[in-house]
């Protein structure tokens, strides 16, 4: 009988320390978001005592109504002759010149060469050699201009990636997005900046510098499209094609107020975005469609899919009434900060509309495993044909952070602060393979499992509104808010919401299924329908 007490005793004993562990392990982390929510009030007060917010710079209102119009407004008016192309191109062209010393967002141009092949578009048109219906369908892009990054190859323009030693070198040929566009008749424009080799979350480098926020200049554009969603929120370019690794299109969509698309893996071209040669396999990073309206998304990821837009169904009808909606409000990741009541009021005002819009209840879900969401990607990201310290050596070599470091310190290296904490987080301890893949595969099973034929997850954009200058070298890990769909490999929109009370603008994230990018857009649109979408950084 004393036996069979002992051995009844062993479970309970153990039951009790498993409880008390996790009873201790959630006091531990309530003392750590507490201290977390207190060094960011901190933050903000410093860096808001420093940034002398009467000195910040204003963007000039636009004097030309089209600069207003959507992309497939322009393309519209274009080919059924309302406005001419080179009117179209020139209005941008201006817009730049005029915002350009403000952001210092476009690192390079080709504006000469825009207006003629505007002028070799107006000459198509007026030849009538193409009908209307046939341009819509060959061209959607007929004589509408485009941006995209330094990063993304483009015939005889900085090619720099943000590197000191390649502050001269020009791509020699253009990436396969900007053929892709090129041949729906879009018009390059101009590139933007971006941080070194499109690794930090704010646009800084030693060739270009800084790029400041149309909504205040005090604050950060996000990175790394960061030059992209400036110049578009500024009304400079209609439309951008970004690049998205671990948030690179969303952040920056985010931080300016506009639409960022990141679209389901394997879907667009890679080779020559960012020295890529379109052979990689099993790659997190994915181009993207960044731009004003919600009703441009669909046919520009049709242009940028190319021969894979079989496996979406991007022009389906979507009956909002019968989808599933999702929402969580905190990535619950103890390296994040927690979300600010700024972006908990979008969310929840979103959650608020799809319950009276749908005929499903709106579930509040939990998935454990989100709370690894920087460490998941980290580990995918060691996977990718890609070591920092060689790339920022320009494949010559690689960048010793010890060297680096001295340098830094006596005034004489080429490289960003961040970029030498990055080279510092190459030292880190790896994540341990086996836990890592299972840990992505069940979390992503998981997520699967609720979105199903017709769900959509309603998330956080971010822990808090764009904040200020250097201030993310002390939130380094905020981005994780972003990059466990990357590591999941899922659709994503970034979706403005408006602007806060301090004018800066407020989104949330809505994430699908593979695939599954047009229930992303229908979702998109119907939150631009209820809520206005991209707000103006400038008065109207």
């Amino acid at each position: 009988m004393d036996r069979m007490t002992s051995a009844a005793e062993v479970p309970s004993q153990r039951d009790t320390c498993l409880q008390l562990r996790n009873f201790f392990l959630r006091i531990v982390l309530k003392i750590w978001l507490t201290f977390r929510y207190i060094l960011d009030y901190v933050i903000d007060l410093v860096f808001g005592y420093f940034y002398d917010e009467t000195k910040r710079q204003h963007i000039p209102p636009v004097r030309d109504p089209l600069l207003m119009e959507s992309a497939i407004s322009l393309a519209e008016k274009i080919r059924n002759r309302e406005v001419s192309a080179v009117v179209v191109v020139q209005a941008f062209v201006d817009r730049i010149k005029e915002v350009n010393t403000v952001l210092n967002a476009v690192v390079d141009n080709r504006f000469v060469l825009a207006i003629q092949e505007a002028k070799e578009v107006d000459k198509l048109l007026e030849s009538g050699s193409l009908s209307v219906e046939q341009i819509k369908q060959k061209k959607p892009f007929l004589g509408v201009p485009f941006t995209t990054k330094d990063s993304t190859a483009c015939k005889g323009l900085r090619h720099t990636l943000g590197l000191v030693s390649r502050r001269q070198v020009l791509a020699d040929e253009d990436a396969d997005v900007v053929i892709l566009m090129k041949e729906a008749g879009a018009i390059l424009i101009a590139v933007t900046n971006i941080p070194e080799v499109n690794m930090w979350i704010e646009v800084r480098n030693n060739v270009y510098g800084q790029t400041l926020n149309p909504y205040n200049t005090t604050r950060t554009v996000g990175g790394s499209s960061g030059g992209e969603a400036a110049i578009i929120a500024a009304v400079g370019s209609p439309l951008g094609v970004g690049t998205d690794i671990g948030g690179s299109i969303r952040l920056p969509a985010f931080c300016c107020g506009i639409f960022g698309h990141k679209p389901t893996s394997g879907l667009t071209p890679l080779k020559g975005l960012t020295r890529r040669t379109g052979k990689e396999e099993h790659t997190m990073v994915s181009a993207g469609p960044m731009c004003k309206y919600a009703q441009d998304l669909a046919p520009f990821l049709q242009v940028l899919v190319g021969s894979n837009i079989s496996k979406l169904q991007l022009f389906a009808e979507v009956n909002l009434a019968k989808v599933q909606f999702m929402y969580m409000e905190q990535l619950k990741d103890p390296r994040a900060s927690s979300v600010y009541e700024d972006l908990l009021l979008p969310l929840r005002q979103a959650v608020t509309h799809f319950q009276c819009l749908s005929e499903k209840p709106v579930v509040k879900i939990s998935l454990p495993g989100m709370r690894y969401s920087f460490r998941l990607w980290r580990y995918w990201m060691s996977k990718e044909p890609f070591y920092f310290p060689k790339e920022l050596a320009n494949r010559e070599g690689e960048v010793s952070l010890w060297v680096e470091l001295l340098k830094k310190l006596v005034g004489c290296s080429e490289f960003t602060l961040a970029a030498i904490m990055l080279l510092a987080a190459q030292k880190f301890p790896k994540e341990k393979p086996e836990w890592a893949e299972e840990a992505t595969e069940r979390l992503r099973a998981e997520l699967l499992e609720k979105l199903g034929e017709d769900g959509v997850l309603l998330f956080p954009s971010s822990s808090m509104p764009a904040h200020y200058h250097y201030a993310s070298l002390l939130r380094p890990y905020n981005f994780s808010y972003f990059c466990i769909f990357n590591a999941l490999h899922l659709p994503v929109t970034q979706v403005p919401m408006g602007l806060n009370k301090d004018g800066l603008p407020v989104g949330i994230q809505v994430v699908a299924a593979p695939y599954k990018d047009h229930l992303c857009f229908a979702v998109a649109k119907e939150l631009q329908k209820a809520f206005g979408g991209w707000v103006p950084p400038f008065k109207v």
